[in-house]
């Protein structure tokens, strides 16, 4: 006899999937990138690795749709970015007004390691469960710098540095043995600011006085029944529990259906595609991730950062005011600087798309600062996480001195010059008297050109600039108070504040330029077609190139801030 409820039972199956409730889920273990690679290699290999734009944009989604009932993330102790955190915080904190539950479940913040930034993320959820044998890594921040000039003194080997000014200190670790007073000032402030930020989230999400969390953080790490008992955490479970309890809630007998965030966010707008123009046009997402340098954006082949290519983000900005579905748009920058005149061709750029009449806002990631700001200061308005790293509006410029070094080992180098200053960027010698004057005045007036633009693109006098610049890094709040940011938020604000400017309240965000695959088989028209970019790209120390790769100088360029800027 035929089973008919055997035979029915994939139309059964196919039925719920189209009608269950469905449960949001987040793992947040490997991280999160901030856009997706453009070359073909770089999109295959990152195929699983989640975009924050697509997750807070599902989350939000998620708030509004009748069907999305709740919200799980899994969180571990590894770094994510201080803003991106915070931009993950304020779109769970729009998912839980929305009355539904949100829980955040850990093997271990930390595993006997820090965990206070990861803690920081899961305290934004109505609910945080800790597997029984994991700790709470609640250690608090810090950032450390580790300086070698002792080991290059043993090498023979020599720096030439010139900055503006005493807070530009990206080569500091190579030139000093410790903290200089302006170095340590400024990253004391850092600490302090990200600080009083965890302090206030968590205080806020637990129910605790901001006494409280800091009694506790000084105790910390905590095991994990030391946590429940500080009411750190709500409960103690492993996954099968908290995913069990979480999906049996919803959806009867059958429970609820479990669905990774992006893959609901991509699903979603695949079935919402409408053509621009019956939508009023969309807001263009234009991302700026890595260094600065002149030429085209490129990610190393073997795994390193991303290069922000001159021409490849001024192609888009190109493509953006001519394309009339384009309505405004917001620009991601995430980058330490780099190149200063490549930085400039950016800046420009925006300016030009505002001037055209299509609103460009900023919207900062983790850190955009030195020429990260510099790009910033042509849009009309500059957005920041309070905990993005920004401003170090300054110049440096380094190379090191070989001779030394080399000759202890017999090697020496001679050269033929046919003008006094020829060999000036070699690294066999130092700077002449002479040379310095030319570096000098290369420093100087970088770095009058960078506050002069800053004066000018946010209202304010040179002196006013100069207070607040000299190279010192901010963080996203204190650069709001020093009048270097006008919002602070994430990229929902941007688009926000896009939208407000141009008068379309429905644009919706668009990744642009979109290119397809047959638009990298097609040769551009000219330099202003949306795909152009020449092949070639050019390192940001130019001449320095080479010894700045071998000897780890900061390979992004004289606009370029320092450090790694590792919170934990």
């Amino acid at each position: 006899m035929v089973d008919v409820a055997k035979l029915l039972e994939p139309v059964s199956q196919a039925r719920r999937r189209r009608t269950a409730p469905l449960v949001l889920e987040l793992d947040l273990t490997d991280g999160l990138a901030d856009e997706a690679p453009a070359d073909p290699v770089g999109r295959l290999l990152a195929k699983r690795h989640q975009r924050l734009t697509d997750v807070v944009q599902a989350i939000r989604r998620g708030a509004h749709d009748d069907r999305v009932a709740a919200l799980v993330a899994r969180i571990d102790g590894r770094p994510l970015g201080f803003a991106r955190v915070q931009e993950l915080r304020a779109a769970v904190a729009a998912f839980r007004a929305a009355g539904k539950p949100a829980v955040a479940y850990s093997e271990s913040f930390g595993d006997f390691g820090p965990g206070t930034v990861p803690y920081y993320l899961a305290t934004a959820f109505g609910e945080i469960a800790l597997m029984p044998t994991g700790t709470l890594g609640l250690t608090g921040l810090g950032i450390t710098t580790t300086f070698v000039r002792g080991a290059i003194d043993r090498l023979g080997l020599d720096y030439e540095v010139g900055a503006r000014h005493e807070y530009k200190n990206a080569v500091n670790t190579l030139t000093e043995r410790g903290y200089t007073e302006p170095h340590r000032e400024a990253t004391g402030r850092i600490v302090a600011s990200l600080t009083e930020q965890v302090v206030e989230g968590i205080a806020e999400g637990r129910g605790l006085t901001p006494e409280r969390v800091r009694e506790l953080t000084a105790r910390g790490p905590l095991l994990a029944g030391e946590a429940l008992e500080a009411g750190l955490v709500d409960r103690l479970a492993y996954r099968d529990e908290v995913y069990g309890d979480l999906l049996g809630r919803f959806g009867g007998d059958d429970g609820a259906r479990l669905q990774f965030a992006t893959r609901y966010h991509h699903r979603r707008s695949a079935a919402a595609r409408l053509p621009a123009a019956r939508r009023g046009g969309h807001i263009a997402l234009i991302s700026g991730v890595g260094t600065i340098s002149s030429g085209r954006s490129r990610r190393s082949p073997l795994g390193g950062g991303a290069t922000m290519g001159a021409d490849t983000v001024a192609a888009a900005f190109r493509a953006a005011r001519r394309d009339r579905d384009v309505r405004a748009v917001v620009f991601r920058v995430d980058s330490r600087g780099g190149s200063a005149v490549a930085s400039d061709a950016i800046r420009r750029e925006v300016a030009l798309t505002s001037e055209a009449g299509t609103p460009v806002v900023v919207s900062m990631g983790d850190v955009a600062g030195s020429g990260g700001y510099y790009i910033a200061l042509g849009a009309d308005a500059i957005v920041a996480q309070p905990g993005t790293l920004t401003g170090s509006i300054g110049v440096l410029l380094a190379k090191p001195v070989l001779g030394g070094m080399l000759g202890r080992v017999g090697i020496t180098s001679d050269s033929v010059e046919g003008a006094p200053h020829a060999g000036m960027f070699g690294t066999d010698r130092k700077f002449t008297d002479d040379e310095w004057a030319r570096v000098d005045a290369l420093l100087d007036a970088v770095y009058d050109d960078f506050t002069a633009k800053v004066a000018a693109a946010r209202g304010m006098t040179r002196d006013q600039v100069h207070e607040v610049a000299r190279g010192r890094v901010w963080t996203g709040r204190d650069a709001r108070d020093n009048g270097l940011v006008d919002e602070l938020g994430g990229l929902e604000t941007a688009v926000r504040l896009a939208r407000e400017r141009a008068g379309a309240p429905g644009a919706r965000l668009r990744h642009y330029p979109a290119a397809g695959p047959l638009d990298r088989l097609v040769p551009s028209e000219s330099s202003e077609d949306r795909a152009a970019a020449p092949g070639t790209a050019f390192d940001a120390w130019g001449p320095l190139a080479g010894a700045a790769a071998r000897l780890g100088l900061p390979s992004a360029g004289p606009l370029a801030m320092p450090g790694a800027w590792e919170i934990g």
